[in-house]
């Protein structure tokens, strides 16, 4: 992993698959980071689902977004490559996700939070207006929403049952259990393999519990005032998301002042956005560039 200063410019880099492994200081701690794509523009800041590490984001979703924008994936504190101890509310995920993009000396970003990283995004939002320029929501909701506080237990499950019938949990979790949802899900597995060399690491137990921890919070936590949030925000998910029900999804479109929604990707579930990578790519960076 190489150490960048401040205000470094992205290296030139074809593709995630090949992206080097950076590390900036973030009050006393190495936040590791991936970047490509043009050097100009306002930096698109990826915020992933829960337990998720570099190596989790979808290369076809990353490459093809770098295609026209700088696209930055991070570890957040305490997360794979990222050293720290992992906060336990969605708030001091947000706080330190703010920092790590002053560190790299930027002042205004755009943001695309998926699941968790959704949750992260909507307090970053609303703490940080003049930061955040557009947003793109994808299998999230918001603070208090429906089923969102049964996350950690839905997950906890499916990754002993995915132990014990040694299949990866995402299949059930992100995909829908129709032989669509399943080839997808397989499908989208193998791309997560094509970096072969510098991965990321798992995340730690500890960093998975404090997650689990904070989306519990997130779930039972009174609804958040979404007026609050005046940017443009794209939502978007499958029509069948078991993690983050979808009828969250739809209540985020109808609260947000500013907000775009996709139609609801069919026979899709939380991992809907991996599905239909191609259609995403292109309806997020006409959001991005409209």
């Amino acid at each position: 992993m190489t150490t960048a200063p401040r205000h470094s410019p992205s290296p030139s880099t074809s593709s995630y698959e090949n992206a080097p492994t950076r590390a900036v200081s973030v009050r006393g701690e190495d936040f590791a980071y991936r970047e490509l794509g043009p050097e100009d523009g306002v930096p698109l800041i990826l915020l992933i689902h829960l337990a998720g590490v570099l190596d989790n984001w979808d290369p076809r979703i990353v490459d093809g977004l770098a295609a026209r924008r700088r696209v930055i994936a991070f570890d957040n504190r305490g997360v794979g490559g990222s050293s720290g101890s992992t906060p336990d509310t969605i708030e001091a995920m947000a706080r330190d996700a703010v920092l790590f993009v002053r560190a790299l000396g930027f002042d205004q970003v755009d943001l695309l939070g998926l699941s968790m990283g959704g949750f992260i995004a909507q307090v970053i939002a609303e703490q940080e207006p003049r930061l955040v320029r557009k947003v793109i929501l994808a299998g999230t909701g918001p603070a208090g929403g429906p089923g969102i506080d049964k996350v950690p237990a839905l997950t906890i499950q499916a990754t002993l049952k995915g132990a014990l019938t040694r299949q990866d949990p995402k299949l059930s979790l992100f995909f829908t259990e129709t032989r669509g949802g399943r080839r997808a899900g397989r499908a989208f597995l193998e791309r997560l393999k094509e970096r072969t060399h510098n991965r990321d690491k798992d995340i730690s137990l500890p960093s998975f519990r404090a997650q689990l921890k904070a989306i519990k919070r997130w779930g039972r936590q009174a609804p958040s005032d979404l007026s609050n949030i005046r940017q443009p925000v794209l939502v978007a998910n499958g029509e069948s998301d078991r993690m983050v029900p979808s009828q969250n999804t739809l209540d985020l479109a109808a609260r947000l002042p500013g907000s775009e929604l996709v139609p609801l990707y069919p026979d899709a579930g939380h991992g809907g956005i991996f599905q239909h990578h191609d259609e995403f790519v292109s309806r997020a960076l006409a959001f991005l560039e409209s």
